[in-house]
């Protein structure tokens, strides 16, 4: 049974099938997909294909990824969860992205609060650590205000657009 969270303004539930056509309007935008790591998607199929991958990374115990949407309307507005999920070493890495029109209103922060909340106490994590571009700047201070600790730098950890980037590294402890 997949969880569905609440916070004040936000439904965080299960991304399915009928999800694709907002998870393609968040990832084929420039803006959303230019600190994440991969090319902004062309095709709807891809959306598709993504839809499946979380739905796998959940099944697998590898991640757990919501939908977010605004209550009271319809549609997907961007996603959260954890990726790099290990219940073994009691540890995982949120992601995040919100479609532009939602930005600076607020949403990320609600949405990351009821997750780590969730994570630390459901799902027994002792960790969750966060991956961030340096050029980032509303994430690395969005974590930072939410009591993520920067531990460091890794170089070139991320290859985008046929160049490496440095990413900023981010620990949340229970």
């Amino acid at each position: 049974m997949f969880p569905i969270l609440e916070t004040e303004r936000l439904g965080l539930r299960e991304i399915v099938h009928s999800d694709a056509q907002g998870i393609y309007s968040c990832f084929s935008n420039k803006d959303v997909t230019r600190y994440y790591g991969q090319d902004p998607i062309t095709e709807i199929e891809q959306a598709e294909q993504f839809v499946e991958f979380f739905a796998k990374n959940y099944r697998e115990k590898r991640g757990i990824r919501w939908a977010i949407e605004i209550k009271e309307e319809d549609g997907l507005i961007g996603t959260i969860g954890f990726n790099a999920w290990s219940p073994k070493h009691k540890r995982a890495e949120i992601g995040y992205e919100l479609h532009p029109e939602h930005w600076r209103k607020g949403f990320a922060t609600e949405a990351i609060q009821k997750v780590v909340s969730y994570g630390f106490n459901e799902l027994g994590l002792a960790r969750i650590g966060a991956i961030v571009f340096l050029e980032n700047e509303a994430s690395n201070d969005l974590l930072s205000k939410l009591g993520f600790e920067k531990e460091g730098i890794l170089r070139n950890y991320m290859y985008q657009n046929g160049a490496s980037y440095d990413t900023n590294v981010y620990s949340l402890l229970k």
